[in-house]
């Protein structure tokens, strides 16, 4: 599959990739050079590494990524069939995408500048990119990062009979096999649909509206939309259908146990995705080995928090970090 023409990186940063182990390319954006371009900077000793969701790019994190430069090394990739990344026609797993993230994570220690301590990174995963996490730590440990962020996904969308995961803590729309049929022919077969749900569904004003304190006018509405629609439309959509059913049916409950790391839960009080009792979970398995390991912030927004209340998001992303990294 061929890749639709990049996108250029969000002010303040610069594009760069890396091969994957079968050769697709994995495009990032970093605020700092890497490679032969890299001279010494202390923000090279820490990185925050932000993960897209499901369909979307590096481009979610444009309100965001400023802030975080600021004392930090950001890298922000694009996975897979996503924003400038390769395509490929498999790779349609999270079990790859984790694969490509631990190339990238390889990848940043050895083209950063020669510095003294060992780079300590912490990885901010965004829906999607909160399994691919899981998954990472499923397949290689957690000794890669320092702490863990994740960003309103709960450890199971399906609905399960182990472990009572039931409409309580699965996924409000994409919860079972005819649901998950459904939305998979909806990506295939009516796109521009699929891409207008998933933005009535991610932004809280949206899904959830109050008109006691949103203040969002009508150009605001439309430009959220645009944007988002944007970049969903840069995918291969039956490719994102086939992702979509992996993701959807991945149980990720013991392997987040295995997390040493300090944690941090970020949920949306107004996500059309999970009940926040679903993304509590994480909290309470990653306590089962580390009691005190684990907390969650609620926002006031929905699913993309991140892009909605950026300068709460900022601040707390930061202050973990470096509480994380001290």
């Amino acid at each position: 599959m061929a890749a639709p023409t990049p996108s250029d990186p969000e002010p303040g940063m610069q594009y760069a990739s890396c091969t994957a182990n079968d050769g697709c390319t994995l495009a990032f954006q970093t605020s700092l050079p890497v490679g032969s371009g890299a001279t010494l900077d202390v923000r090279y000793a820490t990185c925050v590494l932000l993960l897209h969701g499901f369909s979307g790019s590096s481009a979610y994190f444009r309100r965001n990524v400023g802030a975080l430069a600021e004392d930090h090394w950001v890298v922000a990739p694009d996975m897979r069939g996503h924003g400038n990344s390769g395509r490929s026609r498999g790779g349609y797993h999270v079990a790859r995408l984790a694969a490509d993230l631990r190339e990238l994570v390889g990848y940043l220690r050895t083209s950063r500048p020669s510095v003294d301590a060992p780079l300590k990174i912490v990885p901010v995963g965004c829906s999607i990119g909160a399994a691919v996490l899981w998954t990472y730590v499923e397949l290689f440990g957690s000794a890669d990062f320092a702490g863990f962020v994740f960003v309103d996904q709960a450890p199971l969308q399906d609905r399960s009979l182990f472990g009572d995961w039931d409409a309580s803590r699965a996924h409000v729309g994409c919860y079972d096999e005819a649901t998950t049929r459904a939305a998979q022919h909806s990506w295939i077969y009516d796109p521009a649909g699929a891409h207008a749900d998933l933005v009535r569904a991610c932004l809280g004003y949206r899904f959830a509206p109050d008109p006691s304190t949103d203040d969002i006018s009508d150009e605001a509405w439309r430009a959220d939309e645009d944007f988002f629609v944007s970049q969903s439309r840069r995918c291969d959509q039956p490719w994102l259908a086939r992702l979509l059913a992996d993701h959807t049916r991945y149980d990720h409950r013991e392997a987040i146990e295995d997390i040493v790391a300090p944690t941090l839960v970020m949920a949306g009080r107004r996500t059309g995705c999970f009940p926040l009792e679903g993304m509590r979970e994480t909290v309470r398995r990653v306590e089962t080995s580390r009691p005190g390991g684990a907390r969650m912030s609620v926002f006031d927004s929905g699913h993309w928090l991140f892009y909605e209340e950026p300068e709460r998001f900022n601040r707390e992303v930061i202050e973990f970090v470096d509480s994380c990294t001290a």
